[in-house]
């Protein structure tokens, strides 16, 4: 199979420079290679998407030269796809519901002696992990809202023990607990983004995910996935991050470094993307 990458961003506000820098090198390697390029709507979250949005990110992405080889898929299209995948999960006992707002997980961690931490802060206690069977299905029945979680517990005893291959990283072994019982279908709208990605990337064939390396720990979730709904492996390529004066990665209230803020003040492409150049190196650095 060819080489075919994607660059996924969610229509909830303006490109800026990290997207910039995604989806270079996401394009460029797979110009590199001779492969496809692919551009992702992750719109699943539809109370915070704008329909402007997709319209200016595909504006900004044609402006800078960075042109898709197919059209656009948008998540909110592809809703059975994750419904059925869930499905799967939830008929051999990896999935549970979770009926626990925030605030009451926030309460439950602050009288734990010792919360379970990852990477990005306390995670799930578990809470509802211990709900009966009986319980759950009188809680589902009388229609209270709720989420489903993995068992990431159950899930590792049935993988056993799995990697991923990164192109600038190497070889890392997966820790199934690195992100606790992880929401695959969130109470609003039905999927959640670990769900939702290993799906369609499946889908639309890519071959390597290229993507920051603030990514990198979902990339443990993402692997589990893929081994339990039988999906193909990709290769990743976790590249490093724009940063700004402070040392933190840009974010979409980064409004002076957005695209299209740059492309106001006169800035032509090459010099918008010459500010990336020095991360674009050092992400095809292999």
């Amino acid at each position: 199979m060819s080489v075919r990458t994607r660059f996924a961003p969610s229509p909830t506000g303006r490109l800026h420079l990290g997207h910039a820098l995604s989806a270079r090198v996401a394009c460029e390697f797979a110009r590199k290679h001779n492969g496809q390029f692919l551009l992702r709507h992750e719109d699943i979250d539809t109370s915070r998407v704008r329909p402007e949005f997709y319209l200016s990110i595909e504006h900004d992405l044609h402006w800078l030269g960075l042109d898709w080889n197919e059209p656009p898929l948008r998540q909110t299209d592809r809703i059975a796809a994750y419904d059925t995948a869930l499905e799967s999960l939830k008929a051999v006992g990896l999935v549970y519901p979770c009926f626990c707002t925030r605030r009451e997980i926030r309460d439950e961690i602050s009288r734990m002696s010792a919360a379970p931490h990852g990477p990005e802060g306390p995670l799930y206690p578990g809470t509802c992990r211990q709900l009966s069977t009986a319980e759950r299905r009188t809680r589902i029945d009388r229609g209270d809202p709720h989420a489903w979680r993995l068992d990431s517990r159950k899930a590792a005893r049935l993988t056993g023990s799995l990697t991923f291959h990164d192109l600038l990283l190497g070889r890392h072994s997966v820790d199934p607990g690195l992100l606790g019982d992880v929401v695959l279908a969130r109470k609003d709208i039905g999927t959640a983004y670990h769900l939702a990605v290993v799906v369609d990337d499946a889908f639309q064939q890519i071959t390597h995910v290229t993507r920051g390396r603030d990514l990198l720990v979902s990339t443990h979730v993402h692997r589990i996935l893929q081994q339990l709904l039988r999906l193909p492996e990709p290769t990743y390529l976790h590249h490093p991050l724009v940063l700004d004066d402070t040392g933190k990665r840009l974010a979409k209230r980064h409004d002076a470094l957005a695209i299209a803020t740059l492309r106001d003040a006169g800035k032509p492409p090459a010099e918008v993307l010459a500010l990336t150049d020095d991360v674009f190196a050092a992400s095809l650095a292999f």
